[in-house]
């Protein structure tokens, strides 16, 4: 502990004889305020000997019985997107002051068992996950596949990159719209050429494939850029695609990883307690890695941004603050420009933090432009029930419902939509997904989401990507595609890990997007319209304001 108030927590209480909800030991945390945010504990609990505290704790470890996974983007992207990884260029944190603490160190990444680098490697031969990984070997997408796909996977586990490379180009052809298709043949093709710069991405292909398939799209558009005119002949860009199924296994994908010498630089991974373990693994091993909790974009006047990396230690506490602010103030006004003052009704989940900060953003905006909260409701409350909570909160006077919930309420949500005849529905970023368009119907019609990209009408960006995957693309896809860019040019210039790594910390310019407004001050919006560039199965799409 140290008199600022800065204190670590290793999720294993010091003072043995209080009782606190079942946790885990992680990865030592930094925290500024009362409660561990990866595990819940109270600061007292990483005092020996120290009183319990009277606050109750209202979070735990992803994975235990009590806990409520932190639900936050990623972006996407994950990050979502966890999906989350999408979000990496606008979570910006400060940097906190110095700690010292006894507490425990993190995991030490095992880095003794990597061999010499083959080219023609298939990283799943030598992984424990073998089964969650995949160059082109295995298909990791469930559902129907054609049979092309599946003769492309069984050419390229016997490295017979010309029958791969066939088969898959037959698989990019019978559906375009596949990004796993469009990777593997573009890794065949750098098999092939004999010395490929490995980059791996890990996205949660089971637990979330449209929000995997968004990012990917992103990732396979600009290897395929890339790989049309290598900076250095011959070294083609090939990309592992990792299937991040829980965060229960993120450390040991990680190990995965790591001990391939092939791969330079990895993206992906969530805010949750498994991938900041894993991304602090990376960090001790020396490979980069790009996510939301360890990526910061600083923009330009230009149009031209810098990308760079940032330590775990750097990013975690403040990880999410300026940008919900942002999306609270962006949501609080155009709610006040539809009716002034404006009247809502929140609705929130509050079995995730991303859901709550976004409500407590939101309501704090919203007092500032003279509106008010009619009414908090919480969905997982016993009992709710769309239709009568709509009739209610409208009776009490609301005029606009906020639907600050987190992408796993998506049901939901469209539940509330087709309940609701008069409330304006406004939202953020984790209902932008075809879920929302495709279960909604004509009840999800106009709703506005605040997402920090959306595809304008003369963005070459959005222009080509829709042309390459015969449909539009999200904020997902645009912020994977500058993440792959960064990587990649990272690999030409130096083309080794500790390379990257020294590349990445100093930053690597990017262009190509047309990202270049500041999110922080003003999120985009975007309207839920009739058209016809939605997903298949509906026919709205979102359209920006």
């Amino acid at each position: 502990m140290n008199p600022q108030g800065t204190w670590i927590c290793d999720g294993v209480p010091k003072n043995n004889n209080q009782q606190y909800p079942s946790t885990e030991p992680h990865t030592p945390q930094e925290n500024h305020g009362p409660d561990c945010i990866m595990c819940g504990l109270p600061k007292e609990a990483m005092i020996a000997g120290g009183k319990k505290s009277q606050k109750t704790v209202v979070s735990s470890i992803p994975g235990s019985k009590s806990s409520a996974r932190l639900a936050v983007i990623v972006a996407g992207i994950a990050i979502a997107l966890l999906a989350g990884l999408g979000l990496y260029k606008v979570l910006q944190g400060k940097q906190p002051a110095e700690v010292t603490s006894s507490v425990s160190e993190p995991p030490t990444a095992n880095t003794e068992a990597v061999a010499p680098a083959d080219p023609q490697a298939i990283v799943s031969d030598t992984s424990a996950n073998a089964q969650l990984i995949s160059q082109g070997e295995k298909i990791l997408f469930a559902g129907a596949t054609n049979p092309a796909k599946q003769a492309g996977a069984l050419a390229f586990a016997q490295k017979k990159w010309d029958d791969a490379i066939t088969q898959y180009q037959q698989a990019v052809t019978a559906n375009p719209n596949d990004p796993e298709s469009k990777i593997y043949l573009n890794n065949a093709q750098a098999k092939k050429a004999g010395n490929p710069q490995t980059m791996a991405v890990v996205v949660p292909v089971t637990p979330n494939p449209d929000t995997a398939k968004e990012v990917l799209r992103g990732v396979g558009q600009y290897q395929d850029k890339f790989n049309a005119s290598p900076p250095t002949a011959g070294r083609l860009l090939e990309v592992v695609i990792v299937n991040d199924i829980e965060p229960q296994k993120a450390a040991s994908l990680a190990q995965d990883l790591i001990k391939s010498p092939n791969i330079l630089g990895v993206l992906g991974h969530g805010v949750d307690n498994g991938s900041q373990q894993a991304i602090a693994l990376y960090e001790q091993a020396g490979l980069t890695v790009l996510s939301p909790i360890s990526t910061s974009i600083t923009p330009n006047s230009s149009g031209q941004s810098t990308l760079q990396t940032i330590s775990l230690a750097k990013k975690a506490n403040e990880l999410l603050g300026s940008y919900l602010k942002t999306v609270g103030t962006t949501l609080a006004k155009y709610a006040n420009s539809k009716q002034s003052p404006a009247a809502v009704a929140i609705f929130y989940n509050s079995d995730s933090q991303y859901s709550q900060q976004l409500k407590d953003q939101f309501t704090a905006a919203l007092s500032q432009v003279n509106g008010k909260v009619v009414k908090e409701v919480d969905i997982n409350s016993a009992g709710f029930d769309a239709a009568a909570t709509i009739a209610d909160v409208t009776n009490a006077g609301a005029k606009i419902g906020f639907l600050a919930l987190s992408k796993n309420k998506a049901d939901q949500a469209v539940a509330i939509a087709k309940a609701n005849k008069s409330l304006e529905l406004i939202g953020g970023d984790e209902l932008y997904n075809p879920a929302i368009l495709i279960q909604g119907g004509d009840a999800i019609q106009n709703i506005v989401l605040a997402v920090p990209w959306s595809s304008q009408p003369n963005d070459p960006f959005a222009n080509q990507a829709a042309t390459i995957w015969k449909g539009r693309v999200s904020w997902r896809t645009a912020t994977a595609y500058d993440a792959t860019q960064a990587l990649a040019t990272a690999f030409n210039q130096n083309p080794n890990r500790s390379g990257v790594s020294q590349q990445l910390q100093v930053g690597i310019p990017i262009t190509g997007t047309a990202t270049d407004f500041n999110v922080l001050n003003e999120v985009p919006l975007v309207k839920a319209v009739p058209g016809k560039y939605g997903p298949a199965g509906s026919k709205y799409q979102f359209d920006p304001i």
